[in-house]
């Protein structure tokens, strides 16, 4: 079976073509500007040809969402591409992990079911979604969602830091040559990067400690890549994270 699955995001709308539970090819595209539902259909079917994508010869659409005004031009858009109503799943969708809370992101949900289902099933598990916000969640063996941590997103910071500020350029989100920089950019690039890198491996330790195990740790988003070298606390990283967390939601649909 073909699926289509679509993850709408604050910064990006990330889309995945599944071949049962495997997905063969991902894009991103840009969330903002805001885009016509027709506008969004054209940009979509573009992407389909670039990937040699036949509509017709997928089996479902599965959608999920953080940006509820985005939600109906996308699926009315994809609606007429297919000409099938994509399968919207959220927090509210039946699942092998229990949410415990009624205001959790679908996002987040989609990471935890992911992680359910994907790694050591006699671990607790958490994810790091590095996004717009840095989010890390936490779920047990048997699917109990522990808790969740919410912070600024490394590029929300860093341009926050940039729009502030009168003399800090923008710059590349790699990892500098030394911890102490002597230019602009290179201490800049310190600073996001070992910064941050030090509020994960923190959250990890006080993560640990307070469910008492020794949690496999998963990174996904945008900058996941930069992080995941510089430190053995976590395991794996995967971009395609989320994206594989709203195929489980929705494949049985």
């Amino acid at each position: 079976m073909n699926s289509i699955v679509i993850n709408i995001g604050n910064t990006n709308i990330r889309f995945g073509l599944f071949d049962n539970d495997n997905c063969d090819i991902s894009w991103i595209i840009n969330t903002k500007p805001y885009r016509t539902s027709d506008e969004m259909q054209a940009q979509f079917m573009m992407m389909y040809q670039n990937h040699k994508i036949e509509a017709l010869n997928i089996d479902k659409v599965i959608v999920g969402s953080v940006v509820p005004q985005l939600t109906y031009d996308i699926t009315r858009a994809l609606k007429k591409i297919h000409g099938k109503n994509p399968i919207v799943v959220d927090r509210n969708t039946p699942s092998d992990v229990e949410p415990k809370s009624k205001q959790m992101g679908t996002d987040i949900y989609a990471n935890l079911v992911a992680a359910h289902h994907l790694y050591p099933a006699d671990k607790k598990k958490i994810i790091f979604d590095f996004g717009t916000a840095l989010t890390a969640s936490c779920i047990d063996e048997k699917g109990e969602t522990l808790g969740v941590i919410i912070a600024p997103g490394i590029i929300t910071a860093l341009n926050s830091l940039i729009h502030d500020t009168a003399q800090l350029p923008e710059i590349e989100l790699i990892k500098p040559k030394t911890v102490l920089g002597l230019d602009t950019v290179s201490c800049m690039q310190s600073g996001m990067v070992y910064g941050y890198l030090g509020m994960v491996e923190g959250f990890v330790d006080r993560i640990n400690e307070e469910v008492n195990a020794d949690c496999f740790v998963i990174a996904t988003g945008g900058v996941s890549h930069v992080y995941k070298p510089l430190t053995q606390k976590i395991h794996i990283a995967d971009r395609l994270h989320t994206l594989k967390g709203l195929y489980y939601l929705g494949k049985d649909l």
